[in-house]
């Protein structure tokens, strides 16, 4: 293990120290901090989806910005605006930076906010830049957005169109922790009402590490071997979601309205080399492929009205795929 791969593990150790019986999201969020992408976290309240977001930030020495997401909200109010100022008696306008301009973004409840201000977050997650007044401004090199949204309540919210659902690397479904899990979760906060420093499971006071760490693991995913054969598995997984009658054995055909976009494959690609090289290997397994097609392809493809009235879901449909695509 060198010493990139040991600053993320302790990333990881910090996160888990503040985030109880929820692993797989906090492995899902290191592997999109180093693939340079978003994630969308989706539970119902009080499961720690926050927490999770504001844990990462607490771990990493960087600048964290929160946006509560509501129908009244402005894009101004997202990315910035410009403001009137005098300057040696000379008016002029300046560019006042948005919440937007952080280096760890949590959007809380995304589904709350108005399109116009999804919009503009879209430019931001897509190409990394915020256009105000025909200028264009350069988020920072370490930049990820995080929202939240909540499945149950759906009232007064604006669902996300599939562009803006596209350009999440990965959505993580965060469930209700188990029994012990729980027990865990109350003594953490008792145990938090005392203030005292974070520490690791040896005793040790956790440390923030620096956004260097971050970037040379994302040069090192750079190296990280796919042999033809995985190539192969992942056109083949997100071809059978555009080209579902190729499996008449199931129905993949009924179920499946609109296929996954070529950023599937790309997103299939990265988040599995990343999720090799958490492993300490330097070459990618078609199980790692597996191990996060869920989270990557759940939520780049459409059911059709057949497959919402009988109730499959999208975990149904990458299970069958999974089931069913053949690795070579």
């Amino acid at each position: 293990m060198n010493q990139t791969q040991s600053q993320i593990n302790q990333l990881i150790s910090a996160i888990e120290q503040e985030v109880v019986g929820q692993t797989h999201v906090v492995r899902a969020l290191v592997i999109g901090l180093l693939t340079n992408g978003h994630v969308l976290l989706e539970g119902v309240p009080g499961t720690a989806k926050t927490r999770s977001v504001k844990a990462l930030a607490n771990s990493l020495n960087s600048h964290f910005g929160r946006i509560q997401f509501t129908p009244d909200l402005l894009p101004s109010d997202v990315t910035g605006t410009e403001t009137y100022q005098e300057l040696e008696g000379k008016p002029q306008l300046k560019f006042q930076a948005g919440p937007i301009f952080n280096n760890i973004v949590l959007a809380d409840e995304i589904n709350r906010a108005p399109p116009k201000v999804q919009a503009a977050l879209l430019e931001a997650m897509a190409e990394s830049t915020v256009t105000v007044s025909d200028q264009t401004h350069r988020l920072p090199e370490l930049f990820m957005v995080l929202a939240t949204q909540n499945p149950v309540e759906q009232e007064g919210t604006y669902p996300l169109p599939e562009a803006q659902m596209d350009r999440f690397i990965m959505k993580i479904n965060v469930d209700y922790p188990e029994d012990d899990a729980e027990l865990a979760i109350i003594r953490l906060v008792r145990g938090e009402e005392t203030n005292a420093p974070r520490s690791n499971v040896d005793g040790a006071v956790v440390t923030s590490i620096e956004p260097e760490a971050i970037f040379a693991a994302r040069r090192e995913l750079s190296n990280i071997d796919v042999s033809e054969l995985v190539e192969k598995y992942i056109v083949a997984l997100v071809m059978a979601t555009r080209k579902p009658a190729r499996y008449p054995a199931t129905q993949l055909a009924q179920w499946i309205d609109v296929g996954a976009s070529p950023r599937a494959s790309i997103a299939l690609d990265k988040c599995a080399r990343a999720y090799a090289w958490l492993e300490g290997r330097d070459y990618v397994l078609p199980d790692d492929v597996r191990a996060i097609a869920t989270q990557v392809l759940g939520h780049r493809f459409c059911l059709s009205y057949d497959a919402l009235a009988d109730g499959i879901d999208h975990q149904t449909v990458v299970n069958t795929l999974l089931d069913h695509v053949v690795i070579g």
